[in-house]
């Protein structure tokens, strides 16, 4: 087994085990409010580095998200930081600004490290990362499972600024003394709800027990489980709380609808009758296990419908491949699991369609968020057997939004 199969994409048995409430002096999520009411409304009043201002402009970023305009600040005070906000929210860009903000270009070491629980997360924050930091010359290196160990080694040792990786490959590389912490300022944990329920949790406080005792530490979460809130109270110092309120968040842009469909046996050909209009932009299709993806790529080529499909069973070249023949719009529509709904930023997705309804609420907006990124339209479409329309009710009423049948002319609205 390779150093890090074991943790990504397959945690442990024991994943996600509810924490009794010791330790947290009686805490739950209801106690969770914000404690920092400044905003920035503009970038260039945050007094930040020339270089990296010029970087935040020439990737495309004009106004600063909800999330950046309040968490960036703190930050780059080397305050600790939970920021609970959604995917889609522009929240790794705001960790990517704080990290840059901090950096010393001339000091070749390592100053920053961030997790994330997938392999693609952990890629996709290193190109922001280097993209925003395009005119300040530093090294970001992601560290994750799936690729040649000794590559890692060499890279750690020439020196890097910042790591981005998964649990599993950090933790190696520090058990290797490759990757050295002497010099790290800033932690940060991302989808950290994600991660500590993911089985993750033990190789995190390993981890953090590396960590100089000096180390900001800031964590990013879609919703505060009890984990994470322990983690709060373990290892932070009296942090600055940031809470993106849900009808704040990303459904804004989106237009959501659903066509019924009488049994599940018949969602695959309303599939195919949308084929014309998905290839119009390009399109997620979520299914909520492995299986029904493969199952559906098959019976979609049968029929001589290109599609590509995606999950945790393949190998991480695979998976490369894949991703980027999506990206360069070779390869349109993409058929995945859960894997892919969180922070896996495709600018052209602008429709995205649930084939299953995603087995947790929290995961919808993951999923469709994939499509109307910050500030952007985009399209979702949900297939609802009669067994699914309570639960499509529960997702309208905790977001108080609106998903309404699909009109025939949806092909417009792309």
């Amino acid at each position: 087994m390779s150093d890090e199969q074991q943790y990504d994409d397959k945690p442990p048995n024991d994943a996600g085990a509810e924490l009794g409430e010791e330790g947290l002096g009686g805490l739950t999520e209801a106690d969770f409010d914000s404690n920092w009411d400044e905003t920035i409304e503009s970038f260039d009043a945050m007094e930040l580095p020339e270089e990296l201002l010029r970087g935040i402009f020439s990737y495309g970023f004009e106004k600063p998200s909800a999330i950046q305009q309040r968490a960036i600040k703190p930050t780059i005070l080397a305050k600790d930081l939970i920021a609970q906000a959604q995917s889609g929210t522009g929240k790794t860009a705001t960790f990517a600004i704080g990290t840059l903000a901090r950096l010393d270009p001339k000091l070749r070491e390592c100053q920053a490290l961030i997790l994330a629980p997938t392999r693609e997360l952990a890629q996709q924050i290193q190109k922001v990362v280097l993209a925003l930091g395009d005119y300040m010359d530093i090294q970001v290196h992601a560290c994750v499972g799936g690729t040649a160990v000794r590559d890692d080694i060499r890279t750690l040792q020439a020196g890097v600024h910042v790591v981005v990786g998964t649990p599993g490959r950090v933790f190696d590389m520090i058990n290797r003394r490759a990757l050295r912490l002497d010099s790290i300022r800033q932690f940060f944990l991302d989808e950290a709800d994600e991660m500590l329920s993911r089985g993750f949790k033990d190789q995190i406080y390993d981890i953090f027990k590396f960590l100089p005792e000096t180390v900001q530490v800031c964590l990013f979460s879609a919703t505060m489980p009890l984990d994470v809130l322990e983690v709060t109270e373990r290892f932070m110092r009296e942090p600055v709380r940031i809470l993106v309120k849900k009808d704040e968040l990303t459904l804004e842009g989106i237009k959501q609808f659903y066509i019924s469909v009488d049994k599940e046996d018949w969602k695959l050909e309303t599939l195919c009758d949308l084929y014309e209009t998905l290839t119009i932009t390009q399109a997620i299709i979520y299914c909520n296990t492995r299986r029904k993806v493969d199952w559906l790529q098959e019976e979609m080529q049968k029929r001589d419908f290109t599609v590509s499909c995606m999950h945790g069973d393949m190998d991480q070249r695979e998976r490369d491949i894949i991703m980027r023949e999506f990206r360069s719009g070779s390869s349109r529509v993409l058929i995945t699991t859960d894997l892919l709904a969180r922070g896996i930023d495709v600018q052209q997705v602008s429709l995205v369609i649930n084939f299953d309804l995603p087995t947790n609420r929290e995961n919808y907006i993951h999923r469709i968020g994939r499509s109307g990124r910050f500030g952007r339209k985009g399209v979702a479409i949900n297939f609802l057997t009669e067994a699914d329309v309570r639960y499509l009710r529960d997702i309208e009423q905790f977001y108080t939004t609106e998903i309404t049948e699909m009109p025939s002319d949806v092909a417009d609205l792309l």
